[in-house]
């Protein structure tokens, strides 16, 4: 990974699209100016609306959201090797998720496994990477139960994301559809998922996406239905979570309709952000340094409509916004004493863009 400020990162980017059509793209992102360029892109997978990246196989992979892999009912990942230098990407191997609207991926610490959550399906499965990196079939498929209290939106499991702890001996899943963090046991030998107990959100929160401090002390998950970021007090040693508090991702007195999305903490770990759709902003907090809580700084409008996505650089010095709905993605200048944003006045065109990650 390039991590001189004043050099180029590599930038990935996931969007929706058809299978012809090109749906990962390759960008630079110049790491003083926040300068986005598209070196190039690849089609032949559809919908690719998540991605993460492994910088040190140089191997990245992307759920494809669809309603088959072949005749296999279902979306699939596929893994792809790159160039470090150029961001050149190989088709490497594509495998079925095993559930539909797969919609997350992501890697355990060493690396062994890639972890997937099937939104529509209730599910999530753990595939074996090989020595070259790529994903095989899966190891474990495990199916939630239960539902919540938005009738419309909560009627079954929707896993929206799967994440290990720091040291990748558990994985944690938040449902939307249940309004719990499912805690899975994640054996490093054999890939399986053993259940551990979960934690609960408010009625109607819709947990989506999850994120750890760096100290290991503290997570934090974003809750899509109700547009907050609950922080929760974390055990290592027993793999559980203690809620230390919630706060709002919108501003006092917003009554028009959003949704909250994606979230980050930023590397200094004095700072998260969280996006809102609808409202169109990047909502910004401090955390503080002894609670672990969220105290909200104010918000920053992501020059386009519906921000589904968003990064932070590799050294934290820019923001960059997929506005989904306005086929773009925008960098900010991200201010390490204050966490504030400022626009760099950078700009560019992708079609439905909806996941960002860096080399």
């Amino acid at each position: 990974m390039k991590t001189n400020p004043n050099k180029e990162s590599l930038l990935f980017v996931g969007t929706y699209a058809q299978k012809e059509s090109e749906g990962i793209y390759v960008c630079t992102l110049d790491g003083d100016s926040g300068e986005i360029r598209t070196k190039g892109s690849v089609s032949g997978i559809e919908n690719p609306s998540f991605l993460t990246v492994d910088s040190e196989k140089a191997v990245l992979y992307a759920v494809s959201e669809a309603s088959f892999f072949g005749e296999i009912p279902g979306g699939s990942v596929s893994s792809y090797s790159f160039s470090p230098d150029d961001g050149g990407l190989i088709g490497l191997q594509s495998v079925p998720a095993h559930g539909e609207a797969t919609c997350y991926v992501s890697l355990d610490p060493p690396r062994r496994w890639l972890l997937v959550s099937n939104y529509s399906g209730g599910s999530v499965s753990v595939h074996p990477l090989d020595e070259n990196g790529a994903a095989g079939e899966s190891a474990d498929l495990v199916r939630h139960e239960g539902s919540s209290v938005n009738k419309d939106r909560q009627g079954e499991p929707h896993p929206h994301s799967i994440l290990t702890s720091p040291s990748g001996e558990y994985a944690f899943v938040p449902d939307l559809g249940t309004d719990k963090v499912e805690i899975y046991k994640l054996d490093g030998s054999s890939g399986k998922l053993t259940p551990h107990g979960s934690a609960a959100l408010a009625p109607g929160a819709g947990p989506r996406h999850m994120a750890f401090h760096p100290t290991g002390r503290w997570a934090y998950v974003i809750n899509e239905l109700d547009s907050t970021i609950t922080a929760f007090r974390y055990d290592a040693g027993e793999g559980r979570l203690e809620e230390v508090g919630t706060v709002s991702t919108l501003p006092d007195g917003f009554r028009g309709t959003s949704y909250a999305a994606d979230l980050h903490v930023h590397p200094s770990g004095r700072f998260l952000y969280g996006s809102n759709r609808g409202h169109d902003s990047i909502a910004v907090f401090r955390i503080d340094g002894e609670t672990g809580r969220p105290e909200p700084l104010g918000h920053t409008p992501t020059g386009g409509k519906t921000p589904r996505n968003f990064a932070l650089s590799p050294e934290g010095h820019l923001l960059l916004a997929a506005n989904q709905d306005s086929d773009t993605v925008v960098s900010f200048h991200l201010d390490g004493e204050t966490g504030l944003l400022k626009e760099t006045g950078y700009t560019v065109r992708i079609p439905k863009p909806v996941c960002l990650v860096f080399q």
